[in-house]
């Protein structure tokens, strides 16, 4: 009977962590829906602003523009800015982007160029403070789905370090949203700018719905929004000052995209590790039931030999 009561009590345990296991997964498909809104609602500056960056750069291509956002220079120290979460039971996510990020250290200091980092998120901050290697600055506990006021200090950071010469080329290591099995760790170039492509061929919208009580990621693939503006506008400031203005609320803006699309691929990548968890859980619940029945009948068997026995006995 012992033996029955701690299969039963196992039994139980299980059951109560796929509740919790559940929850976690309802909680994060919510807040990924939430995370594409911020990501929709977003773009629409990101379209403008990019509109006008692309029309201002032509106007100016034949003209002297010294913008320091722009100059190219000499490559000695890049700053790497490594985007992992606060929290863990997501799977592999935070590993992967730590991991793309040792790389790029790698094959700087290969090339004879100093790295040096910027973390963003608890588990990176936690790792590479335990390693050899320069970081300039660490921010914890940001919004989980970031906003602009998440990136602004972080961007300010970014453009001080690059405008003073500390460091001559800023790059972003973060994970690129592709389905909610599915995530990419990429690195992109913050600075110098480079806006002779303001947006990718294959930019999209990814959306989370339901479809037969399962959830899937719907995308869809967006125009380019720069278009060419009418060639007889006329700007009241000068346009490079319109540009040196327009330059730091760019970067900022493809700061806060990397920070969404992080925080849309660690929610995912919960989503799938807590959906998991819930399907060993009834796996191992199952198996368990399988053994308490098996050893429930063993004991009635026992019982009723013992009865027999005692019965002829007598």
């Amino acid at each position: 009977m012992a033996n029955l009561k701690a299969i039963r009590d196992r039994i139980d345990s299980v059951k109560n962590t796929k509740k919790i296991t559940e929850a976690m997964r309802l909680v994060a498909a919510a807040k990924v829906r939430r995370a594409q809104e911020r990501v929709v609602s977003t773009r629409p500056f990101a379209n403008i602003l990019a509109n006008v960056l692309y029309n201002l750069l032509n106007r100016l291509k034949y003209g002297d523009v010294d913008l320091s956002l722009l100059k190219q220079r000499a490559v000695k120290t890049v700053a790497i800015v490594v985007i992992s979460g606060d929290r863990g039971l997501c799977g592999g996510y935070n590993s992967y982007v730590i991991r793309r990020a040792e790389k790029r250290i790698k094959e700087l200091q290969d090339k004879g160029i100093n790295p040096c980092l910027i973390t963003i998120g608890r588990k990176s901050t936690q790792y590479f403070s335990k390693r050899k290697i320069s970081v300039k600055a660490k921010y914890i506990g940001l919004e989980q789905i970031p906003t602009s006021d998440d990136a602004m200090p972080i961007a300010d950071e970014l453009i001080s370090l690059f405008l003073s010469e500390t460091v001559d080329r800023v790059e972003l290591v973060y994970t690129r949203f592709v389905s909610l099995i599915n995530s990419s760790p990429v690195v992109q170039t913050l600075a110098p700018l480079n806006l002779q492509g303001l947006e990718p061929e294959d930019d999209e919208i990814f959306r989370l719905i339901t479809r037969e009580g399962e959830f899937q990621v719907e995308r869809q693939t967006i125009e380019k929004p720069v278009h060419n503006l009418s060639q007889d506008m006329i700007f009241e400031q000068d346009p490079v000052q319109i540009l040196d203005a327009l330059l730091p609320l760019y970067i900022n803006n493809q700061l806060l995209r990397a920070l969404q699309e992080s925080a849309a691929s660690e929610l995912a990548a919960r989503m799938t590790a807590m959906s998991n968890a819930s399907e060993n859980a009834t796996q191992l619940a199952g198996s368990l039931t399988m053994s308490y029945n098996k050893a429930r009948q063993a004991s009635i068997t026992q019982q009723l030999m013992e009865v027999v026995a005692g019965a002829n006995a007598l």
